[in-house]
């Protein structure tokens, strides 16, 4: 008696959920999912709306992570978007399972339960729910339909500011003055657009995708052509190799993407990637919005050849997927991160951190805390650091790969500004290179004995 009483004691303390169905969730089910999901696991998620769409549905994002309700300094924040185009609809029901894979396999699953211990992982998955339920009016098809556009037939992808043309006062303002500009500027944009626009802009996001169908690719930037340089095919961005690598990622750790020619509808795409203007090009994308504006990798991924397919596809879709999701978690961790300070350690905002050889066209700044988060792969990289005012530090740095550590390496920045909020060029600079891991250190020790058995040769 005892006994079983003991086991019905667990099983009334641990969460019960049923397992997600693989089907189409309307948007009453998909809210109903993420309610309970926010209410078994509320130690590890926060569930929140940034803002409603035409009609006024919610554009639901769940946050898990060790500290899911605000950000925490040293810890970045990535997102998952799905649905932006509503007969787009494979990535909406994929974001689900990850949610329900993810909150179950914490403290269960090493590799997750440190994910989320160091990682913010928003999930929105549908940014596009007018759309949505336009599609599931409609019969399945492959191709594109009316669901694709928002309620008033706007495409949300091509709603973002020109990334290259008529925004040259836009790149020069600082974030909050970017806020400003997007509200005076109400009506160019739909309400969807416009919120997804706040949220990247007052989150530090750092790493992003938007999951879409019709083809089977990682795209990267940009998906704009930059009119000065190229006129057709490649648009490189300053960090083209960084979005090369995070895409051969996505496409090697999928069951089949990296074959590049899954498609018989699109182009043959080597090792399943491709720059997006190499594709086709097109402005005001959501993904070039978030590189040069929000400061944040954001890949774009195709993830069925046909866009609308019949709900019995949906679990291999999952199952092809889930380990590309899960990988690129990891990948915010690549490069440095850090905080540039004033010498008594009050933080200083919108300190630009430049890397030599990287013009970006919306210089990478700090939020309010002083953070800043800069994806680069290993090597050794000259970094300029400006403080308002003008006082300036450039310091070279070596890059290792510290993904194993489910961190960046953390280089803080400590500047010594005047009473009167000014700083000179001959400031005083302090560099704190944080806590080397166990590896590294092995790896710097090694570095100086060969050089001194050099020396005494």
């Amino acid at each position: 008696m005892l006994r079983t009483l003991k086991f019905l004691w667990i099983w009334i303390i641990i969460p019960q959920t049923a397992a997600l169905e693989f089907k189409y969730h309307n948007t009453k089910e998909l809210e109903s999912f993420l309610q309970d999901i926010n209410t078994n696991y509320s130690s590890i998620t926060h569930l929140y709306s940034v803002g409603t769409s035409v009609t006024g549905l919610n554009l639901w994002v769940l946050a898990i992570g060790k500290y899911p309700k605000d950000h925490t300094v040293g810890i970045p924040d990535v997102k998952y978007i799905g649905n932006i185009h509503g007969d787009e609809v494979v990535g909406r029901e994929i974001l689900l399972h990850l949610i329900e894979y993810l909150v179950e396999m914490y403290d269960k699953d090493t590799m997750i339960t440190n994910l989320i211990n160091n990682v913010r992982i928003h999930i929105m998955p549908s940014m596009n729910p007018d759309g949505f339920e336009i599609t599931q009016r409609e019969k399945p098809d492959c191709s594109s339909s009316e669901g694709r556009y928002n309620k008033r037939q706007i495409d949300l992808n091509r709603n973002f500011p020109d990334a290259f043309e008529n925004n040259t006062l836009l790149l020069e303002l600082e974030t909050s003055a970017i806020m400003d500009w997007i509200e005076k500027n109400v009506a160019r944009f739909e309400p969807e657009t416009r919120a997804i626009m706040r949220w990247i802009m007052n989150e530090t996001f750092v790493l992003s995708t938007s999951l879409h169908g019709g083809a089977l690719v990682a795209s990267y930037p940009y998906d704009d052509i930059q009119p000065a340089i190229d006129y057709s095919g490649y648009s490189r961005c300053p960090d083209d190799d960084v979005f090369v690598y995070l895409a051969k990622n996505y496409s090697y750790s999928h069951a089949t993407m990296y074959n590049g020619d899954e498609c018989v509808t699109t182009p043959n795409f080597k090792d399943g990637i491709t720059n997006g203007a190499d594709w086709y090009y097109f402005s005001g994308g959501m993904q070039d919005f978030n590189y040069i504006w929000g400061q944040c990798f954001e890949l774009t991924i195709e993830m069925s050849c046909c866009k609308n397919p019949p709900a019995s596809y949906l679990e291999e879709y999952w199952n092809d997927n889930k380990e590309s999701l899960i990988n690129l978690l990891k990948l915010v961790h690549l490069g440095i991160k850090g905080q540039v300070l004033n010498v008594n350690g009050t933080p200083i905002k919108n300190a630009k951190v430049e890397i030599q050889g990287r013009k970006n066209k919306y210089p990478f700044r700090t939020n309010e805390w002083g953070e800043y988060y800069r994806l680069l792969l290993p090597g050794l990289y000259t970094v300029n650091v400006t403080v308002p005012g003008g006082g300036s530090n450039i310091t070279e740095l070596q890059v290792l790969n510290n993904l194993q550590n489910f961190s960046a390496m953390v280089f803080d920045f400590h500047f010594n500004i005047t009473a009167n909020g000014s700083s000179s060029s001959n400031v005083a600079l302090q560099q704190d290179f944080g806590t080397a891991s166990g590896l590294q250190q092995n790896v710097i020790l090694l570095l100086l004995i060969v050089m001194f058995s050099v020396l005494i040769c």
